[in-house]
């Protein structure tokens, strides 16, 4: 069943069959309305519909058209994102992403708008069902100036990984910079609340503390028990057995850090919220330094930049975050500041970044055992990760990858310490 948009009024095509139903005659109500076109032009013809898979959210397909009167600027390759996946109910939950999505597309539109978005033709959204649609231009990886698509957390086979890494950090501190200038609209900024806790793929379930517990001593068993898994620092017996002690710490802090956050006015920005490699498009600017753009902005929000930076960096190599950190986080601080952002402070950003790995690891990432041994089983001991039984599979190699920059921080900065700081 169709429901019309909340901002154009036009019934929404739910999924890719509604979608070819609706056929041209729906593509040119929706592009003259969103001013994509002009009133005496009209798509012609779709000549593809093709679904594709991937994300977390939605049903997706890649879309072709021809217009009656064909000019440059108008883009014929599309790419078409519903929030809405009524095949998957799993899926389905996070249908609700989309509403700050389509808001971040208008304001793409502002001209003081300081990084690249794929173009958007049409969008809208019906909040009572959580149905909605986002047409925008198809963004050709490997093709015209722009490198291969990296997936998620297979960052071992991506290049020059360090400058990837800044041209994605750089991206995320301009835009929320440029925001906490005031250079966008106060109408347009209002879209966009600060609710920290709002930012999340599903639902969680809360854990009470014995659970969480046995939750933890698990953990620890799983990562002794995994060396090709695990580095060497991590596996030791002491880290190890204070892990239940300091998860259970970390858990019942939980209300404090939200708190402490929320009290960083200086830090609160518009962020991309998951911005990791497989969100991005990478190029070369006219001076030849690499840069990017972001994609898939579901759960786009004001947010304290720490849950930014944590969204860019919690699939990549524990060596970045070994070597790098720290350069990657003044880079951050500059360019916030230089787009009109606060002057911030690194070391308590990295303080208030550690918070956040660790609320999230507790709260998000503790079950990553349980699921590689019902996938695995027996076959999972002297694994490593780039086995391909983990490597070709996104659904283990992600929460795995994160998992395991979780503790290498928790164990590296003593997170021990950290929440006995906040007792």
């Amino acid at each position: 069943m169709d429901f019309a948009g909340d901002d154009y009024g036009l019934p929404l095509p739910g999924t890719p069959e509604d979608l070819r139903a609706a056929g041209p005659a729906f593509l040119t109500r929706a592009f003259q309305a969103s001013g994509t076109l002009r009133a005496h032009n009209r798509v012609s013809r779709v000549t593809e519909l093709t679904e594709v898979s991937g994300g977390s959210t939605g049903r997706k397909a890649l879309l072709r058209v021809e217009y009656a009167d064909p000019a440059p600027h108008l883009r014929t390759d599309l790419f078409v994102k519903f929030s809405r996946d009524l095949l998957d109910p799993a899926r389905d939950v996070g249908r609700t992403q989309m509403e700050q999505e389509i808001r971040l597309a208008e304001l793409s539109r502002h001209p003081d708008f300081p990084i690249v978005v794929p173009e958007t033709l049409f969008a809208d959204y019906h909040r009572e069902s959580g149905t909605g649609i986002l047409i925008t231009e198809r963004i050709t990886f490997g093709a015209n100036g722009i490198e291969p698509q990296y997936h998620k957390c297979l960052d071992y086979r991506m290049p020059d990984q360090l400058e990837h890494y800044r041209a994605l950090i750089t991206a995320l501190a301009r835009l929320a910079g440029t925001q906490r200038a005031g250079r966008f609209p106060t109408d347009l900024i209002a879209r966009f609340p600060v609710d920290l806790q709002a930012a999340a793929v599903g639902e969680r379930v809360k854990v009470d503390p014995e659970s969480l517990a046995r939750k933890l001593v698990r953990l620890a068993d799983f990562v002794s028990a995994q060396p090709g898994l695990f580095r060497p620092f991590v596996r030791a017996e002491s880290f190890l057995a204070a892990l239940p002690e300091t998860g259970a710490a970390i858990a019942a802090h939980e209300t404090e850090v939200w708190r402490l956050m929320e009290a960083d006015a200086d830090y609160l920005a518009l962020c991309h919220w998951n911005a990791n490699v497989d969100n991005a498009w990478f190029f070369r600017d006219i001076r030849e330094d690499l840069a990017c753009g972001l994609l898939d902005w579901g759960c786009v929000s004001r947010m304290h930049v720490a849950m930014a930076l944590w969204g860019a960096l919690s699939g990549a190599e524990a060596t970045l975050w070994d070597r790098h950190l720290d350069e990657l986080l003044a880079l951050f601080v500059a360019e916030y500041s230089a787009a009109g952002g606060p002057d911030l402070e690194v070391e308590h950003l990295r303080t208030r970044l550690f918070h956040y790995v660790a609320v999230m690891g507790v709260a998000w990432l503790l079950d990553v055992p349980a699921l590689l041994r019902a996938r695995l089983g027996d076959s999972l001991a002297g694994l490593t990760r780039a086995d391909a039984r983990i490597a070709d599979d996104e659904a283990l190699r992600a929460p795995l990858q994160m998992l395991t920059n979780v503790l290498d921080l928790w164990q590296r900065y003593d997170f021990r310490a950290l929440f006995a700081d906040l007792s």
